[in-house]
């Protein structure tokens, strides 16, 4: 990435000058206006070339501009013209081009740093794989985060859902696991295992901020991809579990 003509390395766009709150670094959606977390959101920035590319790390140099709406609403905003018009603005004028698919490579850079999340959280041993030795871990309260891949039969699901239930001391509560937007085939890949259907975070040690790390970008991905986005439980980062009836 690099930094437009006549611009020198700066933090990222912020409008009114609004840059941290009490839970972190907040910024403006240049779309929507309105002003989250920089880690509920997307960053922009621009290629050597002058394309505008997704920045799913947030480690590009130079001005960053930041977008928190779904892809049906860039999609909508670059079809109408709004998108180019709010990146003119948030780029002070410098030369740029917006390819045709930039919402699709949001995505799949979305995707990717939730796969590369997850592989590393594996090669530390924070993740949990086998549903019967998940079921067991889940009974016992060691399991942070539970995640189910996009083709998981339903019944496994619902097993699981209620081992994780009993050890959150949350039977009754309609609470259950993740169903990502990711299948059994992309996740045996991640992690270097076959057949990876069901999965969880240990809650044990230090592996909490895994599941912190990992359910941050998951709320991103869900969010922009127009499924559900669980709540982030304040201060921490950690997805809020999602209930039956959401």
């Amino acid at each position: 990435m690099r930094t437009p003509p006549n611009e020198c390395v700066s933090p990222d766009i912020v409008e009114h000058g609004k840059a941290r709150s009490d839970s972190g670094p907040e910024r403006r959606c240049i779309l929507s206006g309105e002003t989250a977390s920089r880690d509920a959101l997307v960053r922009l920035a621009i290629s050597p070339d002058g394309d505008v590319l997704p920045d799913p790390l947030a480690k590009a140099p130079g001005r960053g501009a930041w977008i928190g709406v779904s892809r049906g609403q860039l999609e909508e905003a670059l079809a109408k013209g709004r998108l180019k018009a709010a990146l003119a603005r948030a780029f002070k004028g410098a030369p740029l081009s917006i390819p045709d698919d930039l919402p699709q490579r949001i995505e799949d850079s979305l995707r990717k740093l939730l796969l590369d999340r997850l592989g590393i959280a594996m090669r530390g041993g924070a993740i949990v794989l086998g549903s019967d030795r998940l079921a067991e871990q889940a009974r016992m309260g060691r399991v942070a985060l539970l995640m189910h891949a996009s083709d998981a039969r339903e019944d496994g699901c619902k097993k699981l859902d209620q081992a994780w239930r009993v050890g959150r001391d949350a039977e009754g509560s309609g609470e259950r696991g993740i169903t990502l937007p990711l299948d059994r085939e992309a996740l045996s890949v991640a992690l270097g295992r076959e057949n990876v259907v069901h999965l969880g975070v240990s809650e044990r040690g230090g592996d909490a901020a895994a599941a912190e790390r990992i359910a941050s970008i998951l709320a991103r991905l869900l969010h922009y991809t127009g499924g559900f986005a669980p709540a982030m439980h304040a201060g921490t980062g950690a997805l809020a579990p999602a209930h039956d009836d959401e």
